[in-house]
């Protein structure tokens, strides 16, 4: 059967699943839009934490990144990983206790101050916006290939389909379809894994395959080793990235993870501060499944994609080269004019994407207008693919790949679905109801979140369509605002009962306002020339640390303005330094507070 074909067999079933959870689910009242009616199992919540957490970022792009960057792409295993025992086990039981659905609702709260309620909802949108961005346009790039539009089509499909369960459903009706694309992504991903892992090393188990040997009897990793060498790469093995910059880029993946608005209001789902832990702990097993398997995946894909494209003549290339060509995120340049496939370090491209003329080339290639003649590569691979293509490189059965591009529509839509949950609640709870309308009534409440969720997803889209890097470094970005913004006010909020209002609203907005202006400086070149000149301004970053890792920064920035601006202002009062006493034990804690 045609590929398109059992795509579209796949998918359709899958998106029926979810459309039909969101409709038997759908809420009711404000508090099981917000937090599922607070009655959701702890095994239910732990599948729901890991599919909302393994978003695009950890489908499609973490393997891509670590196959391309070897050893230097670890540092997103360790700091998203990290970053979630943080969260479980340091800052989920407080919170719970608290019994506040939002991040902006405990700011707001324990703060005694609106306006730190409304510095928290801007943060909460600055955050939401930027990672729901990337899950966009991971839904873009599945349906730019395989169900063959381009990919802002594929990109309002996913926002049409989402916002059905989405606005719906509410949590509670996310909470459930999130339990199934659990299903479908992990098996979406395992699959394979365990297909190529017995095709090159006769082991199925991919995380032991990764370190097997081949026919040949050398090791894989050896194997890759030299291949990257004989290419002019470095050693798949070895990283190249400066430690500082690793550190500051694992801290702010870690930090930021502790921060995100969409993670934090899964543990209010649960009944009890016992069931919040024992879904942390589940889902903490159900990531470590993906987790532990995408280095495997990556070796695997990088292996056979060098072995299957480099010397080769571009007319004796699988079909799939010419399919992924044809989604603009694969493209192939004939520099030295000898129709063979020349796989170098370097850019093969000017900017960050190839631009393509309405020409065909003599080997049947679509002929690229940007070329960058600096260096020998003349082959462009969109570091989004990688997982996505990898079953087709290893010429894998039809519906394997068919059940790929559903996972990782799965893992895109449900992360997308939690934050679209998060903005649409900071703009009808955290500002109509707590703000500016306090006497709305349920049903208004209700509109407004699903306006909001509406309004929301557009913007997203927008930014699906346009976005400034591939999925897992906008991903990368938002943990960086959210580690800049959300976490020292949290963590003084939690443990230091004398931290005031002017010192956590004056740390949120020194901490935003930087991680904003280096990231529109280093990522968008906005005071240097435009997106053209982002390449040459590497050179210049503060102490080597890129926008990615420049999170760690903006959040130590964030605690100096705290605490300094708390020792010349007036004291946090009584009432408020006894409820932190409180919070600080986290048993007990029955269902959240009324709002």
């Amino acid at each position: 059967m045609d590929i398109q074909i059992m795509t579209y067999i796949i998918v359709g079933i899958t998106f029926a699943l979810y459309i039909g959870i969101a409709i038997w689910s759908r809420a009711g009242s404000t508090k099981e839009f917000y937090v599922a009616g607070g009655g959701v199992s702890p095994l239910a919540n732990g599948l729901a934490t890991a599919a909302d957490w393994m978003s695009a970022a950890s489908f499609i792009s973490m393997a891509g990144i670590i196959s391309t960057q070897g050893y230097d792409g670890s540092v997103y295993l360790m700091g998203w990983t990290g970053g979630y025992v943080l969260l479980a086990l340091l800052l989920a039981p407080y919170l719970r206790k608290f019994g506040k659905f939002t991040v902006p609702d405990f700011i707001g709260d324990r703060y005694y101050s609106n306006t730190a309620r409304t510095v928290a909802i801007v943060a909460a949108l600055f955050v939401s916006f930027t990672y729901v961005a990337g899950q966009m346009r991971g839904v873009g790039v599945v349906f730019s290939r395989f169900l063959e539009v381009d990919v802002t089509t594929g990109v309002i499909i996913g926002m049409v389909i989402v916002l059905i369960y989405a606005v719906l459903g509410g949590m509670k009706g996310i909470t459930y379809t999130q339990v199934a694309q659990y299903c479908v992504l992990i098996f979406a991903f395992m699959v394979p894994a365990f297909f190529i892992s017995w095709m090159l090393t006769d082991n199925f188990i991919p995380q032991i395959g990764m370190g097997g040997k081949l026919a040949d009897d050398t090791y894989l990793l050896d194997k890759l080793n030299q291949l990257n060498q004989e290419l002019g790469f470095a050693s798949y093995t070895d990283g190249s990235k400066s430690k500082v910059d690793v550190f500051f880029i694992t801290a702010a993946l870690m930090l930021g993870t502790a921060g995100l608005p969409h993670v934090i209001v899964r543990f209010f789902t649960v009944p009890k501060v016992r069931d919040a832990r024992k879904s942390a702990g589940y889902a903490l097993l159900f990531i470590a499944i993906l987790y532990t398997t995408a280095p495997a995946i990556s070796v695997f894909a990088r292996t056979n994609l060098i072995q299957t494209v480099e010397g080769k003549s571009y007319s004796e290339l699988p079909q799939w080269v010419s399919n992924w060509e044809q989604t603009h995120l694969l493209a192939w340049t004939d520099k030295n004019g000898d129709g063979k496939v020349q796989y170098r370090p370097g850019p093969a491209v000017t900017g960050k994407a190839p631009k393509f003329s309405n020409e065909v080339g003599e080997q049947g290639n679509l002929i690229v207008s940007n070329p960058d003649n600096s260096n020998e590569n003349e082959l462009f691979v969109d570091r989004d693919i990688i997982v996505l293509a990898n079953p087709e490189i290893a010429n894998l059965p039809v519906w394997v790949i068919a059940l790929v591009a559903a996972g990782g529509l799965a893992a895109a839509l449900s992360t997308a679905a939690g934050l679209l949950l998060v903005i649409s609640t900071s703009i009808s709870h955290d500002l109509l109801k707590k703000q500016w309308m306090p006497d709305i009534s349920e049903r208004g409440e209700l509109l407004s979140a699903r306006f909001s969720a509406f309004i929301a997803v557009c913007v997203a889209g927008y930014f699906g369509i346009n976005p400034p890097d591939y999925v897992a470094a906008v991903v990368a970005l938002a943990f960086g605002l959210a580690a800049a913004s959300f976490f020292p006010a949290i963590i003084l909020g939690i443990f230091m009962k004398k931290m005031n209002k002017e010192g956590a609203v004056a740390g949120m907005i020194a901490g935003l306002g930087l991680m904003i202006f280096y990231i529109l400086k280093f990522k968008f070149g906005v005071f240097d020339g435009g997106m053209s000149a982002t390449a040459g301004l590497k050179e210049s970053w503060w102490f080597g640390i890129s926008p990615e890792g420049f999170g760690t920064i903006a959040m130590l920035f964030n605690l100096a303005v705290s605490l300094i601006v708390m020792r010349f202002t007036p004291e946090t009062p009584e009432d408020v330094q006894e409820l932190v006493e409180d919070i600080r034990i986290p048993s007990g804690a029955g269902d959240a507070q009324a709002h």
